[in-house]
Parts: C-alpha cells; sequence; structure tokens
C-alpha cells in the first residue's frame, strides 16, 4: 500500500491533521502533491539513487515532498529546522543534495545552500534565490510517475558526539508497493488498521517520526502532527482526535508525569491502544508510573538510525524485567570487551549487533570502520554499552561516549541522571564527567531547576544527598550547577557534548 493506492479508495480521508491549527492534508491532496514533486525531480534529470534534501517546519506538504522523493526512488535527507547555517550548509553539501526544498518560514540564507545545489525551492512564499514550490509544481501532471520505485530516507545524526554523520542504506530498486521491514513490524507488534489515528509529537525530521509516520500512511491511517511538544496539549490531542498509536520520548512521559493530578485527569485517554517509546532509557519509575496511568499499552523498542537491530519488549515482559529496552527481533545481538570477544550474562561491554542490515555513513569510511567490531565479523554497533540477562533481554547502561573514569572505576551517568529526573524539583538534568586533578574525572551534573529561584548551595547539597541515598557515593555528581535550560533536542535527545565543552577546552566527547 502508499498514499496513491489508500488515495484511489478514500481521497477526502484526512493524511495529515497538525494537531495545533487543525489544517488537514487529505490523502488525496497527498498523492496530487507527492506526484507532482515526483514529476518535477524527473524533469530536473533526477534518477534513482539521487539525493535531494529538504529543511521544513512540521510543515502540512512535508509527509507529501518525502512521499515525492520516496516514490522517485531518492534519496532524501531531512534536516532538522534547528541548524544554524554552517551547520546546515554542511549537510546540504556533504549528502550532495542536488534539489533543496524549504519554507519562508524558515527563510535560510542563500550563503547556507552550496553550488552543488541545483534548484531552490521555498513553500509559501520566496526569498531571493529560491524559486516558488507552488510555482515550480503547478503545472507538472497529479499522475504517478512511470518509473515509480522506491527510494530511502538518508539522514543525519543528531551531532551529539561531533560532525553529524549521514547513514545511508542501500537501495534494493524496490516497486512502491512492497512493504517495508518496518512495515511488517509495526504490524505485528502494534496491529494498526485502517482507522486507526497515529499522533506524532515531535519534530518529522527525525528518524522514528518520519519513518513511522509514512508507514501508517501506507495503511491509510490518519496522521496527527503536533507543531510543537506540549505535555498538556498532547493530552488534549490525544482525547480530540481519539487517538489510537503515539510514539513519545521518556522526557515527554517525565513531563506529563509532572503535570498537576487535577490536569492529568482532564483528558480522557482511553482511545490509546498503543504507547511507543524509544530513544533512550526510561528511568524505571517513570515507566512503573506510565503504566500505572495508562495500562499495559507501553511498548518499548531499542534501535538507530542505522537500521542494524531492532529489540522490543511490551509491558508485560518489561515488568517481569524492569529496565529493559527488549528482546532482538531483527539482528542477533553480542555483547563484547574491547577486542571483540562475547562477554558473560550479566556483564557489561559494547552492544553489537550481528546478521542485520548493512550501512555506511556517507563519505566518511573511518566513521563506517569504527562501529564495526575488531575481529572484522561485519557486526556493528550504535555506541551503547549494556548487557544481556539470561532471557536474552538487553539493559543499556549508557553511551559508550559518556563513560566517566574517575579514579581508575568506570562510571555510567545515566544511572544517576534517571534519579535526578524524577526529582520534583528538577525539570531536566545532565550529568557527565570533568577534569579533576587527582582522579583523571569527577561526575558533575548540570541541572535545570523546576523553579529557578530554587538554585543554589542548597539545592545543590539536597541533590547531591538524593543521589547518595540510593546509588553509591562514587556514581554521584560532586558538583552541581544551574542552567536556565539544556540544550536539548525537540525529540527528548540531549546534546552533552556542548555542555561537555564548556568544562573541557578544547576537547569533545
Amino acid at each position: 500500500m502508499h498514499p496513491g493506492a489508500i488515495a484511489a479508495v478514500t481521497p477526502d480521508k484526512p493524511a495529515v491533521i497538525l494537531a495545533g491549527s487543525g489544517q488537514v492534508v487529505t490523502y488525496r491532496r497527498l498523492d496530487e502533491e507527492s506526484n507532482r514533486l515526483a514529476h518535477l525531480f524527473r524533469a530536473a534529470g533526477l534518477r534513482p539513487g539521487d539525493h535531494v534534501a529538504f529543511m521544513l517546519e512540521n510543515h502540512p506538504l512535508f509527509l507529501a515532498v518525502a512521499w515525492a522523493a520516496h516514490r522517485a526512488g531518492l534519496y532524501y535527507t531531512a534536516i532538522s529546522s534547528r541548524l544554524q547555517t554552517d551547520e546546515l550548509a554542511y549537510i546540504v553539501d556533504n549528502c550532495e543534495a542536488r534539489i533543496f526544498v524549504t519554507s519562508a518560514a524558515l527563510s535560510p540564507s542563500i550563503e547556507a545552500i552550496g553550488p552543488r545545489v541545483e534548484r531552490k525551492l521555498m513553500l509559501d512564499g520566496v526569498t531571493p534565490g529560491f524559486e516558488s514550490y507552488e510555482e515550480a509544481v503547478a503545472g507538472m501532471p497529479v499522475t504517478p510517475i512511470e518509473d515509480e520505485v522506491q527510494g530511502g530516507d538518508m539522514l543525519y545524526s543528531s551531532g551529539t558526539t561531533g560532525r553529524p554523520k549521514g547513514v545511508k542504506p542501500a537501495l534494493g530498486g524496490r516497486p512502491l508497493e512492497e512493504p517495508s521491514v518496518l512495515l511488517r513490524l509495526i504490524q505485528g507488534l502494534f496491529a494498526p488498521t485502517g482507522d486507526s489515528v497515529y499522533l506524532s509529537p515531535a519534530p518529522l525530521y527525525h528518524a522514528a517520526p518520519l519513518r513511522y509516520s509514512m508507514q501508517f500512511q501506507r495503511l491509510g491511517c490518519t496522521v496527527v502532527v503536533m507543531e510543537r511538544f506540549d505535555p498538556e496539549r498532547y493530552l488534549e490531542a490525544v482525547e480530540r482526535y481519539r487517538v489510537t498509536h503515539s510514539q513519545l520520548v521518556p522526557t515527554m512521559f517525565i513531563k506529563m508525569l509532572k503535570l498537576p493530578e487535577e490536569t492529568r485527569a482532564k483528558y480522557d485517554v482511553s482511545s490509546l491502544r498503543c504507547a511507543i517509546h524509544a530513544a533512550a532509557p526510561c528511568p524505571i519509575p517513570a515507566k512503573e508510573a506510565m503504566i500505572e496511568w495508562w495500562g499495559p499499552i507501553i511498548h518499548e523498542y531499542y534501535a538507530g538510525t542505522e537500521g542494524n537491530g531492532f529489540l522490543y519488549t511490551n509491558s508485560q515482559d518489561w515488568l517481569a524485567h524492569k529496565g529493559t529496552v527488549g528482546r532482538s527481533l531483527l539482528g542477533t545481538v553480542h555483547v563484547c570487551d574491547e577486542d571483540g570477544n562475547d562477554l558473560p550474562t550479566g556483564e557489561d561491554g559494547t552492544v553489537y549487533f550481528a546478521d542485520s542490515a548493512r550501512f555506511e555513513y556517507h563519505g566518511d569510511p573511518e566513521k563506517t570502520r569504527s562501529v564495526q567490531d575488531p575481529q572484522g565479523r561485519g557486526w556493528t554497533t550504535l555506541g551503547d554499552i549494556g548487557h544481556l540477562d539470561a532471557d536474552g533481554f538487553l539493559y543499556l547502561t549508557d553511551r559508550r561516549s559518556y563513560m566517566i573514569i574517575s579514579g581508575g572505576v568506570n562510571i555510567y551517568p545515566q544511572e544517576a541522571e534517571n534519579l535526578l529526573a524524577l526529582h520534583p524539583k528538577v525539570a531536566d538534568v545532565a550529568v557527565f564527567g570533568v577534569p579533576d586533578e587527582e582522579m583523571g574525572e569527577q561526575v558533575k551534573a548540570v541541572v535545570q531547576p523546576a523553579d529557578l529561584k530554587e538554585a543554589g548551595p542548597a539545592l545543590e547539597a539536597e541533590l547531591i544527598a538524593h543521589c547518595r541515598a540510593h546509588l553509591a557515593h562514587y556514581k554521584c555528581p560532586k558538583s552541581v550547577d544551574f542552567r536556565e535550560e539544556l540544550p536539548r533536542h525537540p525529540t527528548g535527545k540531549l546534546y552533552k557534548r556542548l555542555l561537555r565543552e564548556e568544562y573541557w577546552p578544547g576537547k569533545t566527547s
């Protein structure tokens, strides 16, 4: 299935609804807009395997642009609308995009787009150097191009540990109607139907929101898109649109749990059948609270933009293995030491996937090699540390690059972060290592307090004491700094690198 097939049967059904404005894009319009743009790509000389890029807010036509590239067999790179000019220029040039699409709401400078780009299209208005998107596609046919074939996204890592890298999958030249592996997983695990309503609260340029929204549209579902996440507005959207399926990240759970009880009780969320979460391990108390609130409809998976593996757990299995991110459904999991040797059950090491999809980081063979196992067996890693239990469930300890070495002891800051994140006086927190002359590194917490007026020595002492009451002292922050806001991606991912750089001059993680 694909939007064209859905449009042929239910043309007036909403394919996209913007939760805030209520603006609707029907399946007929989604199909016609994506066909017009696909024709433009062909008229511009683009053939399967060529590349386009787009930088859009959660725009009504975001998914139409993605579908146009997908049905034309192209690589397409969705770029974060939060990037600065030099970051945008780097990605557009690095991905070798021949056509670039943006909107007047973002109005990037022309200098950000390098000479490689042949055409620059802008929705909702025109900036010098750009063509009007609407005028460019106006004369194109609304029928499909003759040589439809599936393309694929080439998305960039978020740059939490350095320059972002494009994850380039192999394109197999598959027919447009052929279901993807992800679609089969979604159908098998979450059982959506054509009547399901999928709520996406995150920016669509991120891998999971983009991919899941497109797969739900393959089934004819309505995709409700929040312009930006707000915990109460999320609950309101679930009630208003009778949402059945949604994907979130743990920080969204925590923000909703910190709403006043009377606010949470105001909204009817009984339509929800599946609340899916990923992107980072969820603190155990937060997940317990969510299951108690919403029932056993919480589903978790562990995967990455790289697509090299997929682990999954439902609420029942998670309650029996609290803290797990699931068992493998795609790829064989190995936990290895630094030499690539398999470690015993229960012992922490680098998590690798075997027997999984191949990928490369575009234009960076060194980065590609760095995620492969030292013994050359073709296993790849997302850079996480964890361990397996006797039942094959994986537990993540932390990112390998975030590990703190203090006095020769390995410390994983995720433990302290999870503990502090649920403290009622903490709105957001990051824990990482900072220089220490005697120990090499010491544990530092940077906190966004719930009430900025409370920032100071008393709250610092309270938070350190809170950690020491629950963790071994060497794992706890030795000091706490306070900020008005932490550098966090809208999807929930923390830009810890930006904080570390302040304490490690000239060095990044």
